[in-house]
């Protein structure tokens, strides 16, 4: 679509163009980043602010979440802002696209928030409570494991081995969680474990 400027058009437009540079160049384009500054503390001033993990990828920046409602209380704490830590070393308080989405991501109509499980020959899932959905992952690796952990090989040599199951973790969690991890799945027997930063 063509767009017509009359001469004194164009000439407007570029002498706006021409003030607003020479207004930064001046100096001026710092007041604005000044007045962000002094107002942000005040849109956050009665959250709660939390640091966590970013829950994308295996980088593991750091976050702050800021939340309204006293948890403590009994409140359901609301989460209004996310943001990089830029105290983390990692991504010092730089996100990437999706990490600086994760407002949209914890705020989706479509996220889950509670387990679901699909009973055999059910066409759908159906919401449970993490109690069910706890106990019956329990159920299920003790009952595989007591069928296929292999104590000795052929040879008689203890292997202590449990192939049948395998185990993903997490990488974007703090090194005492993933040696926790670690620990929990070898000392099982398990093989084979991975995360999603191989994967």
């Amino acid at each position: 679509m063509n767009q017509q400027f009359s001469r004194r058009q164009f000439l407007g437009a570029a002498g706006i163009g021409t003030a607003g540079t020479a207004l930064g160049a001046l100096g001026f384009g710092d007041a604005e980043v000044a007045l962000a500054q002094a107002v942000r503390p005040y849109r956050l001033a009665s959250t709660t602010e939390t640091r966590n993990t970013c829950t994308y990828c295996s980088v593991a920046c750091g976050i702050l979440i800021f939340s309204k409602g006293d948890v403590h209380k009994g409140d359901k704490a609301d989460i209004l802002h996310i943001e990089g830590d830029a105290d983390h070393p990692t991504n010092r308080g730089t996100l990437c696209p999706k990490g600086s989405g994760l407002l949209g991501f914890v705020k989706s109509p479509n996220r889950l928030v509670e387990p679901r499980i699909r009973k055999p020959g059910s066409d759908k899932f159906e919401p449970v409570s993490w109690e069910v959905a706890l106990d019956r992952v329990a159920r299920l690796l003790k009952d595989d494991r007591d069928k296929n952990f292999l104590a000795t090989n052929k040879d008689g040599v203890t292997v202590n081995r449990w192939t049948s199951t395998a185990f993903l973790a997490a990488s974007a969690t703090s090194n005492e969680t993933a040696t926790v991890t670690y620990k929990v799945v070898r000392s099982m027997g398990a093989l084979v474990f991975d995360n999603q930063a191989r994967v």
